[in-house]
């Protein structure tokens, strides 16, 4: 193709315009920050509010838990840990809490009200049951529960002890544009919920940041030990599609999981996807292991709400489609009145707030035990009974 200067410049234009690139111009006067949503107010709290310890920190997610009841008001008085040098790096960051000899030390320790744990995921209810027989409430890591046997027990000592049993949900709690999607569906802004869309891409590889695995240890790879990837990883969805959709009885029509790139780890699990029908709306749900080094992150985690009048799309972590947005907690809405972007960032997290007030008021304002029941529930079924997924190339 012979083109002039201003031909080309002519083609060039007429091109862009074709592709939409003109277009972002004033796109990006529409979409700006929406102010039809007051911002959130700074959750304030007091300090040593309540006392809580640790056992066991196998996953360093540990971090993020403890850094969340910390800015809720709790004092941080113990740990105990099996592996040296995960003590050593915890109690470096952590000088306030005192080694503790034993688990018993802290489950007989009366002045400890709340127990949080990361140890191995095939280990995390049965300390949960032994906390809440020590009259103690507990948080744990994702997945906090991996068998139907399991979840069975730890609801009758539940029962029993009238103690809280929770699971830290942090593709949720600890995400700021996930909470500020919260507040907008709660204010009406998509109207009713119809469906969410959750894909949860991770890294197996992960040394981004303070709770990421550079290496992963043996037990990652063992089905037996972390529950499956419906179970682990899927739990977090489960969680959101109950929370968006606001269903209070669910069930999953399909689930399917593999291994189709990893045959040198034949108990792993590395992709699985659910769909699922509740009295509040319909959801789907993607989980995988397949985050490339190419990102900028450990995974393009999204979500989308869908509702009668509008929908949302979370980009949890990056952006890859924008060259203005970088980072991560970005949230794009669109409903009849506008199309917005805002950043974020700046939202305040209430779950570790909350959830310190729930331990010392017995209310369940962080999470009902019933909602974090039902979410591992449905994440356990789907993985039981999900069929095999087998790629032939």
């Amino acid at each position: 193709m012979n083109l002039n200067k201003k031909n080309r410049r002519h083609f060039l234009h007429d091109a862009a315009k074709a592709s939409g690139l003109l277009l972002m111009a004033p796109l990006a006067d529409k979409i700006k920050h929406l102010e039809s949503v007051p911002q959130q107010k700074e959750l304030k709290t007091e300090p040593n509010k309540i006392k809580f310890a640790v056992i066991n920190i196998d996953h360093p997610h540990i971090y993020g838990m403890t850094d969340a009841i910390k800015r809720g008001g709790g004092q941080l008085v113990a740990l105990y840990a099996k592996q040296a040098d995960l003590a050593a790096a915890f109690l470096k960051t952590y000088p306030e809490a005192k080694l503790a000899k034993s688990e018993n030390e802290i489950l007989e320790d009366k002045s400890i009200d709340l127990v949080l744990s990361s140890g191995i995921p095939d280990e995390r209810a049965p300390l949960g049951i032994r906390v809440m027989q020590h009259g103690k409430d507990y948080l744990t890591d994702k997945p906090g529960i991996i068998t139907l046997e399991q979840l069975a027990a730890v609801k009758k000592v539940q029962k029993e002890t009238k103690r809280i049993y929770s699971i830290m949900y942090s593709e949720r709690f600890e995400n700021k544009a996930t909470e500020k999607a919260s507040q907008l569906v709660k204010a009406g802004a998509i109207g009713n919920v119809i469906q969410t869309v959750n894909l949860a891409p991770h890294r197996i590889n992960n040394g981004i940041g303070k709770t990421g695995l550079s290496v992963r240890p043996d037990w990652f790879f063992d089905k037996k030990r972390y529950g499956g990837i419906l179970t682990d990883i899927g739990s977090h969805q489960f969680d959101q599609y109950l929370h968006f959709t606001g269903s209070t009885q669910a069930e999953v029509l399909c689930s399917q999981t593999g291994n189709v790139h990893h045959p040198d780890k034949p108990l792993f699990e590395d992709f699985g996807d659910v769909m699922l029908r509740g009295n509040g709306g319909a959801g789907y749900i993607r989980v995988d292991w397949f985050t490339p080094d190419g990102l900028d992150t450990w995974g393009d985690g999204r979500l989308t709400v869908l509702g009668t009048d509008g929908y949302i799309e979370v980009r949890k972590n990056t952006d890859v489609a924008s060259g203005v947005n970088k980072g991560g907690n970005h949230l794009y809405l669109v409903n009849q009145k506008e199309m917005v972007h805002i950043d974020c960032n700046k939202e305040v997290l209430p779950f570790g707030p909350l959830i310190v007030d729930d331990v010392l008021n017995r209310t369940e304002k962080a999470m009902t035990q019933e909602h974090c029941f039902l979410a591992t529930e449905l994440a356990l079924k789907a993985q039981h009974n999900a069929k095999p997924l087998i790629l032939k190339k």
